[in-house]
């Protein structure tokens, strides 16, 4: 059965693929691969859901980037994450709608 579920993003670790303000579907599942932008349960603050893109696999779990390493928190500075706290992968956009071009 497909679980899909939506998110608001708030902060700028995702920019400028996810931007802060901008609601997503997310598909609950556990088939990821590289590349994938997931939500997930910060480690160390495990009420908190943020979202990162997946690096590579390793023992441990996954290796997490923000796409602004500037401003994100993430594998630098907490390490790998087991797939446990893996929530979902965002499927798309749906607010704001993008422009209409004429």
């Amino acid at each position: 059965m497909l679980s899909l579920t939506t998110i608001r993003i708030v902060g700028p670790s995702m920019e400028p693929s996810v931007r802060s303000g901008e609601w997503w579907v997310v598909r609950r599942t556990r088939s990821l691969s590289p590349g994938h932008v997931v939500t997930m349960r910060h480690p160390e603050r495990p009420h908190l859901t943020v979202v990162k893109r997946l690096d590579h696999r390793t023992p441990e779990g996954w290796w997490v980037l923000g796409d602004n390493p500037d401003v994100s928190d993430d594998s630098r500075q907490f390490g790998s994450v087991p797939d446990d706290l893996i929530e979902g992968r965002l499927l798309f956009r749906y607010r704001p709608l993008p422009p209409v071009m004429a």
